[in-house]
C-alpha cells in the first residue's frame, strides 16, 4: 500500500506527519519505506527531508531528485537547467518500493504544485495508485485551504484515505476545537501532532525521540 503526504501549504508538516505514519506502520510490524521524489530548498550534501525521516523514524529512506533552490520542483528544475522526466520518477519509485508493506511518499508543497511542465504532485499520486493523507494546520484559514485539496482530489478521483492536523496546540481554543469538528466532516482525521520546539526538519538532530499521533479529543 501506498500513501502519499501533501499538505494545504508548503510548510504545513508534511515531513514530520510523514514520520509518524513510518514510525506508526514500523512499530505495527510491517516493513515500510520513506521516499522523498523531489527535494528542493537543499544544496548538495546538506541533510533533507529524507535524512530527518530516518532519524525520527528509524527506517530506510529514499531520496530521488534534489534541487539547490527553495522553489516549485518544476520551477527548481528548469533554473537548474534540468528536467524532471515523471516516467522515470515513477519507475525509480515503483522499484524502491518492491519488498516493502508499506510506501509513504511525501510531496513538495500541496496537492496541485507542478512537478514538471504538464505535470503535477496530483498526476505522480495518481499514477502511484496512493491514497492521501492531507496535512493541515488547526489554525485561522485551514477549513478553507483544506476543502480546497479535498475537493481537487475529489475532482481527480484520488482517495483521501484521511487527515492529520500539525502543530496541535497544548491549550486548544475555541478556534482550533471548532476547525477540528469541521476537518472531521470533510475526512477522517488520523491523529494530531503537536507543536515540538526547536524542530527543523533540516536538521536531523532535532528529530523527536517520542513521535506518535494523537486522537482526536
Amino acid at each position: 500500500m501506498i500513501r502519499f503526504v501533501t499538505g494545504t501549504d508548503t510548510g504545513v508538516g508534511k515531513t514530520l506527519a510523514a514520520a509518524a505514519l513510518c514510525r506508526a506502520e514500523r512499530e505495527a510490524g510491517r516493513s515500510v519505506l520513506y521516499v522523498k521524489p523531489v527535494q528542493t530548498g537543499l544544496p548538495p550534501g546538506e541533510p533533507g527531508d529524507a535524512a530527518f525521516v530516518a532519524a525520527a523514524a528509524d527506517v530506510p529512506v529514499v531520496e530521488c531528485l534534489r534541487f539547490s533552490e527553495p522553489l516549485a520542483p518544476a520551477v527548481a528544475a528548469e533554473r537548474a537547467g534540468a528536467a524532471i522526466d515523471p516516467d522515470a520518477l515513477l519507475s525509480d519509485l515503483t522499484k524502491a518500493g518492491d519488498g516493502f508493506d508499506r510506501v509513504i511518499v511525501e510531496g513538495a508543497g500541496g496537492l496541485l504544485v507542478p512537478l514538471s511542465a504538464d505535470t503535477t504532485m496530483a498526476d505522480l499520486a495518481e499514477r502511484l495508485g496512493a491514497g492521501l493523507v492531507i496535512v493541515a494546520r488547526p489554525t485561522l484559514g485551514t477549513l478553507n485551504h483544506t476543502a480546497l485539496t479535498v475537493e481537487a482530489a475529489a475532482v481527480r478521483g484520488l482517495p483521501v484515505d484521511g487527515l492529520v492536523v500539525s502543530n496541535w496546540p497544548a491549550e486548544p481554543g475555541v478556534t482550533e476545537t471548532t476547525n477540528l469538528q469541521r476537518l472531521a466532516a470533510l475526512a477522517p482525521v488520523l491523529g494530531l501532532l503537536p507543536a515540538y520546539p526547536g524542530l527543523d526538519t533540516a536538521d536531523p538532530t532535532t528529530a523527536p525521540a517520542e513521535l506518535a499521533f494523537r486522537s482526536a479529543p
